[in-house]
Order: structure tokens, then C-alpha cells, then sequence
């Protein structure tokens, strides 16, 4: 079919049309303007909110990392809910804080302590070098006699033992603390009794009666170090006892680890004064105190056992005196050959007062 003429629009029309689009769009375009930028507002407002909300955690997070220091560590970083990845990060740096407090906490309790030692050793050794230097002056201030020389020498002889067991001591607690250098197997048993054999004649001395009840205790240790422990506690318990007062020795096994145990008789001692001479150069009091003791018996009991993974409890008896514990892993065999003066039956004895 052949197409039909399309009827043409008269010309009035058409300007009619063009006009209505011109003006359509003359009073769409400010609209859209307006609309845009309303739109574009609320969007920058709405993104600067949301990123406030977001990084708001973070700024905290900087800000107290920029508050903290090596005087205030006491600064944390609150911990927003709900749970998501900025709390889970906060939560690791509080606990990272919590760690660097305590070491921190840890280093100055040990340099205060270095400190005190430092300046108790020093005083320590600063004696006996007085009065020997006080010997000397005093002596060769005229014309000694033979006798007067003779005391002299006497005098810078106990000083120089003097020092030599001080020195002897810081090496042998230095040694302690430095960690052990070799392990065998050991039984307490075997030591507690070599060391109340060779503390026999001075506990008959002082009139005490020494009981012990020697059980198996097999460790792994250092044989040196574990012979000085043990001979410091039966020292102590000797040298801080009373006249007519008793010792007694324990040792054996309980829930995996070996124990000893040594309670003396001797002066009242405070609950609260107990681990205080566990400090070194301590004898009584919580202070530094001039007897025939050097004060650090205790202190290298305690390291002997911290090298050994051990633990030490002190506890004031009642009536007087001390009750020391040592516990030790127990090892599951001992090849001790010392051994031998453990085994039998425990038993309970004295041993002879003269």
C-alpha cells in the first residue's frame, strides 16, 4: 500500500511546542540546581558524620598514645560497643599497656632493690675495712709492743675473714640467680643429712635437741647449690635458735614435688616480718641487724629454689622461731649415691646432746 500524506503541523503549533519545552526546562534547571546542592549538603554532611563516628575511636586511640610515658602508663583506650574491629584494637592495646605497666612496675622494683643491696654490701664491706684501719692506726700510733702488733694482726685477720665471707657470699647468691650450669639427680634426704652431721657438734652445743625425719625426696638439680640451701637452713635454724630449743628436719614427696622442711625453736617473729628476711643482709626486724651472721643465708635459699623452680614459704611459729618450707619438682628417679643415708623406714630421732 502506498503511504498516506502525514497532515503537517501549522506553524503556529509549533512555536506553540518550542515554547513549552523553553519553559519547562527554564523551571526544571533551578530546581535541579537546588535539589543538587541540597543533596550534595546532606551527603557531605551524613560523610563527615559517619567518618567522625569511624575515626573517632582511632583519635582516642592516638590521643592516649600521645598522653602516655614512661611516668604515666595508668592511660587507656575505652573500648566502644558494639564489638567490631576498632574495639577488638583497642582491647589489644589496653592489654599491651597492661603488660608494658607491669614490666616497667617489675624494672624499678628490681632497681630499687639492686640499690639497697648495692648499698647493704657496701656497708658490709665497709666495716670490717674500718676497723681494720682503725687497728692499724691505733697500734702504730707509737711504739707498739710485740703484744700490742699480735692483737693488731688478730684484729685485720677477723676483718678479712670477714670480708672474704661476704664476698663469698654475694659470689655464691650472684651464681644462684644467674641460673643453673649443670643438673643431677639429688636427694634432699642424702643432703639434709650430711648437713646435720656436719652441723652435729655446734647444735650439741647450744643444747639443742635435733629431730629429723629423712623420706625420699629425688630432685634434679645442681648438687653444689642444693648442699648450700640446705646447709643455710640448718645453719640459720641453729644460729637464730635458743638455748635448750629444738630442730627439726622433714623431708619427702607430696603431689609430684619433694619437699624439706625445717622448724626451730627461738625469738617471736611477726607474721609480717617472716619474708622479710628473705632480703638480703636481713637478720631480724625488717632491718639490718649486727649479729655473728652475714644476712644472706635466706636471701641465697631463695635464689638456690627460684633456680630450680622451686618455692620457699616462711611462717612464724607460735611459740617462737621459724618454719621454712622448700619444695622442689620432684624428680622420678635419684641416682644419688648419697642416697644411701636415706633409705629404710622413716624414722624419727635425736641426736645425742653431750
Amino acid at each position: 500500500p502506498q503511504d498516506l500524506p502525514q497532515p503537517s503541523l501549522p506553524a503556529d503549533m509549533r512555536d506553540l511546542a518550542d515554547q513549552v519545552q523553553a519553559d519547562t526546562l527554564s523551571a526544571l534547571l533551578p530546581q535541579a540546581g537546588l535539589a543538587l546542592a541540597v543533596v550534595t549538603v546532606v551527603a557531605a554532611v551524613l560523610s563527615w558524620m559517619v567518618a567522625g563516628r569511624v575515626l573517632r575511636p582511632i583519635r582516642a586511640i592516638s590521643s592516649a598514645a600521645r598522653r602516655l610515658s614512661a611516668e604515666n602508663l595508668t592511660e587507656r583506650v575505652p573500648v566502644t560497643t558494639p564489638a567490631d574491629e576498632l574495639s577488638a584494637l583497642a582491647g589489644t592495646v589496653n592489654g599491651m599497656l597492661d603488660r608494658i605497666q607491669r614490666g616497667v612496675a617489675e624494672r624499678d622494683r628490681v632497681l630499687e632493690s639492686q640499690r639497697l643491696f648495692t648499698a647493704n654490701a657496701a656497708h658490709e664491706l665497709r666495716t670490717p675495712l674500718t676497723t681494720a684501719r682503725t687497728a692499724i692506726d691505733v697500734t702504730l700510733d707509737g711504739n707498739p709492743s710485740h703484744t700490742e702488733l699480735l692483737t693488731m694482726a688478730g684484729d685485720v685477720r677477723a676483718a678479712v675473714e670477714h670480708m672474704q665471707r661476704v664476698l663469698n657470699g654475694l659470689l655464691l647468691l650472684a651464681r644462684s640467680q644467674a641460673g643453673l650450669t649443670e643438673r643431677a639427680p639429688v636427694d634432699l634426704a642424702a643432703v639434709a643429712a650430711a648437713a646435720l652431721d656436719a652441723a652435729r657438734t655446734r647444735a650439741e652445743g647450744a643444747g639443742l635437741a635435733v629431730r629429723h625425719r629423712l623420706r625420699p625426696a629425688p630432685v634434679n638439680g645442681e648438687p653444689v647449690l642444693l648442699e648450700q640451701m640446705v646447709a643455710n637452713l640448718v645453719d640459720n635454724a641453729i644460729r637464730y635458735n635458743q638455748a635448750g630449743g629444738h630442730l627439726v628436719v622433714d623431708t619427702g614427696t607430696a603431689g609430684g614435688r619433694a619437699f624439706l622442711r625445717i622448724s626451730n625453736t627461738g625469738r617471736h617473729i611477726v607474721p609480717e616480718e617472716a619474708q622479710t628476711l628473705l632480703e638480703p643482709f636481713v637478720h631480724g626486724q625488717g632491718t639490718r641487724v649486727r649479729t655473728d651472721g652475714l644476712g644472706l643465708g635466706l636471701s641465697i635459699v631463695r635464689a638456690v629454689t627460684l633456680a630450680h623452680r622451686g618455692r620457699i614459704t616462711l611462717t612464724a611459729r607460735t611459740g617462737g622461731g621459724l618454719d621454712v618450707t622448700v619444695d622442689l619438682p620432684q624428680s622420678p628417679v635419684t641416682t644419688d649415691v648419697r642416697s644411701r643415708w636415706a633409705t629404710g623406714p622413716p624414722q624419727v630421732m635425736a641426736l645425742p646432746i653431750r
